[in-house]
């Protein structure tokens, strides 16, 4: 039945344009960002290059005002961004998704403790916690990334938490339990095949975030001016607004995080729409 399903969905997916574009500009921003760097035309961190010198075969962007090739920055710092919100997405997911089966499936004081302080933690603004940690602390930005993940958990646990309940009652799950079935065992065969598609909502839009946030961080300063990322290249750009460089030096790094942002979110449409059957209903008609 599992397998039905996810062939379904599979099926489904392949039909949608949203989830075709997504998917498209995900393959191409992914292969930048794996095979990117390591093809670079130069070394980005090199200056010896003559400052905003303008876009030619040996500079495809340009130079920026320290000499340093902007494309080999550009590719880099696409890689920074999506590293940056890949592991923050997969921490704060493994997270939402233990505690969120966890309390559900046992119960007991343990649920309501995680979820009290799920609560708190909601309650709390994450921006907040990260520009105060990155302001005085100046972590690497990786422990950042988790930072936001454990800030950020309560809500993957909850929807989690709520679908695990649903899915405890059905059929299925309770011939497991009457069979004696042991807990492990349910949770890993039935529980989360069921819960998959919920949770690929909840890393794409994780991911989303966490990109945006990587890049506001550097964009504020807050961030290694010696890491590469999209944001540092966007305020660095504007602080020569008044020079014809806006489009080879500040609308790459621009487009680049529009592109990124824009993949998660086609990504996260079409799950939405191919997973819940409110939205395939109105689809339809």
């Amino acid at each position: 039945m599992c397998r039905q399903r996810e062939h379904g969905l599979l099926k489904r997916l392949r039909r949608d344009p949203w989830f075709r574009l997504g998917g498209s500009l995900f393959l191409l921003l992914a292969l930048a960002a794996a095979f990117g760097p390591p093809l670079a035309p130069h070394d980005p961190f090199l200056m010896d290059s003559a400052p905003f010198a303008r876009p030619s075969a040996a500079h495809l962007l340009g130079v920026n005002d320290c000499g340093q090739d902007i494309f080999s920055e550009l590719l880099h710092a696409v890689r920074n961004t999506v590293v940056f919100g890949v592991v923050c997405a997969a921490a704060g997911l493994a997270v939402g998704v233990l505690i969120g089966v966890a309390v559900g499936w046992f119960g007991g004081m343990a649920d309501l403790a995680l979820m009290r302080l799920g609560d708190v933690l909601m309650a709390v603004p994450s921006v907040m916690v990260l520009i105060l940690v990155a302001a005085v602390f100046r972590p690497h930005p990786l422990t950042l990334a988790l930072i936001l993940a454990l800030m950020t958990w309560p809500g993957t646990s909850k929807s989690i938490r709520a679908q695990t309940l649903i899915v405890r009652q059905s059929l299925h799950v309770r011939a497991a339990v009457q069979f004696g079935g042991g807990s492990w065992h349910i949770i890993s065969r039935h529980l989360l095949p069921e819960l998959l598609p919920l949770c690929l909502i909840g890393f794409s839009a994780k991911c989303r975030m966490a990109m945006f946030m990587e890049a506001s961080l550097a964009f504020m300063g807050l961030i290694d001016p010696g890491r590469k990322s999209l944001g540092m290249m966007i305020q660095y750009a504007m602080k020569y607004y008044y020079m014809s460089i806006w489009w080879n030096w500040l609308l790459p790094p621009l487009a680049a995080l529009s592109l990124l942002l824009l993949t998660i979110t086609f990504v996260v449409i079409s799950l939405e729409q191919a997973l819940d059957p409110r939205l395939r209903e109105s689809a339809a008609e």
